[in-house]
């Protein structure tokens, strides 16, 4: 079972709906509290502005779903499946994610701060302009992946694989390089001289 940073258990639930087929379902505006989903199929679902507060997705199937302007709010993600799943300017903060599938997930802007992705294959997920605040991304792999314009200071990245990970655009005030594999991963010119500082080097411009 996922536990949140610091310890903190997932929230518990009070209603529970499984087993639903939700295949292709348009959801507008809706609001689920503390509700336990399993077994879902929400595959090519249309999700635009409704809530999630607090709820446990279990072995939900979330493929090539499209969810804007969205809200997972405290959510726990257990063994889920976002093969080629749209986030765009959604809202996922404080949620976890445990042993769940991100192939070809994209996600544009939004804000996933202090969401815990420990571990997360994150090697065909892309990132884009979204908020990663204090992130857990403790042993994530994101080699080959792109995490790019993201706010990723204060987040957790201790093991954390960005081999030819594209982070341009990025906040990496937060890597340790020493803590963190870099080896050809894709930044800019002043991303370079943040790790140069974040090694030790006096970097100066002349």
């Amino acid at each position: 079972m996922a536990e949140k940073r610091y310890g903190a258990p997932p929230p518990p639930t009070t209603k529970s709906i499984a087993g639903a087929d939700w295949y292709g379902k348009e959801l507008e505006r809706e609001h689920y509290e503390s509700t336990l989903f399993s077994e879902l199929d929400l595959t090519d679902g249309r999700n635009v502005g409704s809530v999630f507060n607090a709820c446990t997705f279990r072995r939900v199937r979330f493929s090539a779903s499209i969810h804007e302007g969205a809200a997972f709010v405290n959510c726990t993600f257990l063994s889920c499946n976002f093969f080629d799943t749209i986030f765009t300017e959604c809202k996922l903060v404080g949620s976890m994610f445990d042993r769940c599938q991100f192939d070809n997930m994209k996600v544009v802007n939004g804000d996933w701060s202090f969401t815990g992705l420990p571990g997360a294959d994150l090697r065909r997920a892309t990132f884009s302009g979204t908020r990663l605040r204090e992130t857990d991304l403790t042993g994530a792999v994101c080699e080959g992946g792109s995490i790019r314009d993201a706010d990723l200071s204060g987040a957790w990245l201790h093991s954390a694989d960005f081999s030819r990970c594209d982070l341009r655009g990025s906040d990496l005030t937060a890597i340790e390089p020493e803590n963190v594999k870099l080896k050809e991963a894709i930044i800019t010119i002043d991303q370079t001289i943040v790790i140069a500082e974040a090694l030790g080097f006096d970097v100066r411009r002349k």
